[in-house]
């Protein structure tokens, strides 16, 4: 039977500089866990030990920066991991024939080598001490495709699969895989992908065809209110990371949000050009 997750076993989580990292690893501490939180930047460190959090650097896109993080993890919890939160993850927007070889890559190179990476590393830690669970946060977006999220709709659509590769190949062994696929969420994730949209695409986007339209997703990626209905906050991610973690029996995948339980219904009742038309009119050309 699997062992649940619960205060005071250690729980590492990537991407905790704002947003859901940062809200899940006060939450989770405050109910008792032994959190160890990873943020990229340097300045992010002292002021979340200001906080009162354990915190370790981690750049998902270098691999030794996560084999030294991992190793700093185990040190810091007397060698027992019982639980990894992949959060960390940014959004590249653009559209697909305008993100070069190398913009691609570099989504990858975060949301999946790096945040598998960290996977296998845990995964085989975990078989060794006997349990664990390892909880993906994935997006609505890594099963419903919508425009100009081309990146990283793949980069999702890949953490799904490896994840559900991982729970068949891991049948046998104490370690539970879940996949927690939120749909709109207050966070910084919108101007975070701003910076990446005029640092990747919009240099090389002049004579685009989607000139326009870039015009209408750079509008809502300015604002700094919620720009989609039904937004909800990381205290709703919290909620389903709780239960992945305590239940007996934690769920496959938790879908977060109206908008992710909408079309993951959608998905299994419309035809696939049905459904493409819901999705583009959902994105509003980057409008949404």
């Amino acid at each position: 039977m699997p062992i649940p997750i619960t205060p005071p076993q250690t729980i590492l989580i990537t991407g905790c500089s704002s947003g859901i990292g940062h809200h899940c690893a006060h939450a989770l501490q405050n109910l008792g866990y032994r959190v160890i939180a990873c943020v990229r930047q340097t300045q992010d460190i002292q002021r979340l030990r200001e906080e009162g959090l354990h915190v370790i650097q981690l750049n998902l896109a270098d691999p030794d920066s996560v084999d030294q993080a991992w190793s700093e993890a185990l040190e810091l919890s007397n060698n027992q991991v019982d639980a990894l939160f992949n959060n960390a993850a940014f959004g590249l927007p653009g559209a697909v024939e305008d993100l070069s070889r190398e913009a691609l890559e570099h989504q990858f190179a975060t949301n999946v080598f790096g945040t598998q990476q960290l996977t296998n590393l845990a995964i085989k830690h975990m078989r060794q001490q006997g349990h664990g669970r390892i909880i993906y946060n994935s997006s609505v977006l890594g099963f419903a495709a919508m425009a100009y999220r081309g990146a990283y709709n793949a980069s999702k659509y890949a953490i799904e699969g490896l994840a559900d590769t991982l729970r068949v190949e891991l049948k046998h062994d104490p370690i539970q895989i879940c996949l927690i696929e939120p749909g709109p969420i207050l966070s910084r994730f919108r101007a975070n992908a701003y910076r990446e949209f005029k640092q990747w695409v919009e240099p090389l986007s002049q004579n685009s065809v989607h000139q326009a339209n870039y015009q209408s997703m750079v509008a809502r990626l300015a604002k700094t209110e919620a720009s989609a209905p039904f937004t909800l906050g990381p205290d709703a991610v919290c909620k389903a990371l709780l239960h992945a973690l305590q239940s007996k029996r934690p769920k496959t995948r938790y879908r977060v949000t109206l908008p992710t339980k909408a079309f993951a219904l959608l998905k299994r009742l419309l035809p696939t050009r049905a459904l493409d038309w819901v999705l583009a009119k959902a994105g509003g050309d980057g409008r949404r």
